[in-house]
């Protein structure tokens, strides 16, 4: 039913964890295969493209449904269905920024700094629109060009300043250059042909595998907790627990002792069972989830 295109590149591979996680398993013939299938009866075709070419083919209805960067999509300037935001990026689930680096030893500290020159500021970077749009916005008088790789590697000599995308920011400190503005801060998108959204049909069945994908980043980042606490230690217990909503409390079988359930944030989980034995729990559990579907 769905012709479906995936990123290739620095998404690629947290692209296909995603979906294998969400029993949406993509198979290939190859790593280096840009054909592959999901066997799954909503997804007649997959490919495994650039991310930077995924907005325009999505546009132009050669496929329905996509995953790309926003960067990329206000890069290409096309009109997109959001089936939204996916939290993930190559590293971890924090979106990308896209920044104007200049050298470290620069005294420019803002983007107000860089207008008024006497000759246009060089720069250069793989995102020319966006760039043009947002330094024109500033009033800065700019020379774009156009970026193939290395774009760090040309300041000072070919460029001013470089326009970039990162994550962490350690391959432009590590280049020597300092982000003084941010254009663009990009998530990850589920995106869709605005045509085939609006098939009732179609739509249907990307909004199923946005709920399989959106309920597997969810829970990702949190994990179950089951544990049996006596009658008098119940309340301490309860309020110590944060939870998606109220936790589930059932009353244990001729033991007086209640057994409780809940959903809680992965990262709080060192301090948590601890803090909860010393109240009085007894058998916790921590049990990994697959996915959390509201």
């Amino acid at each position: 039913m769905l012709r479906l295109v995936l990123p290739k590149g620095s998404l690629e591979e947290a692209t296909l964890r995603l979906f294998a996680d969400a029993d949406l398993r993509v198979h290939r013939s190859s790593e280096v295969d840009y054909r592959a299938s999901i066997h799954d009866d909503r997804i007649d075709e997959v490919r495994v493209l650039r991310p930077q070419e995924i907005p325009l083919y999505l546009a132009e209805g050669l496929f329905d449904l996509g995953i790309t960067g926003r960067d990329w999509i206000e890069e290409r300037g096309v009109e997109l269905v959001s089936l939204g935001e996916l939290p993930y990026s190559k590293v971890s689930a924090e979106p990308v920024r896209l920044v104007l680096a200049v050298a470290d030893d620069s005294p420019v500290r803002s983007l107000r700094e860089l207008a008024g020159r006497a000759q246009p500021l060089r720069v250069s970077t793989e995102y020319p629109e966006i760039t043009g749009r947002a330094l024109a916005e500033a009033g800065i008088d700019a020379e774009v060009s156009l970026s193939y790789g290395a774009t760090e590697a040309k300041v000072p000599d070919i460029a001013d300043c470089v326009v970039e995308l990162t994550e962490t920011g350690r391959a432009i400190r590590a280049a020597g250059l300092r982000p003084i503005h941010t254009l663009l801060v990009s998530h990850t998108e589920l995106v869709a042909n605005p045509d085939a959204a609006a098939d009732p049909e179609k739509r249907r069945a990307m909004d199923q595998i946005a709920t399989l994908l959106m309920g597997t980043l969810e829970a990702r980042e949190k994990v179950l907790v089951k544990l049996n606490v006596s009658a008098e230690r119940r309340a301490a217990v309860i309020d110590r627990l944060p939870s998606l909503r109220a936790p589930t409390v059932s009353e244990l079988a001729g033991e007086g002792g209640f057994a409780v359930e809940t959903v809680v944030l992965k990262e709080e989980i060192n301090t948590l069972i601890p803090e909860l034995k010393e109240l009085g729990a007894s058998d916790i559990l921590e049990l990994a989830l697959a996915k959390i579907v509201h």
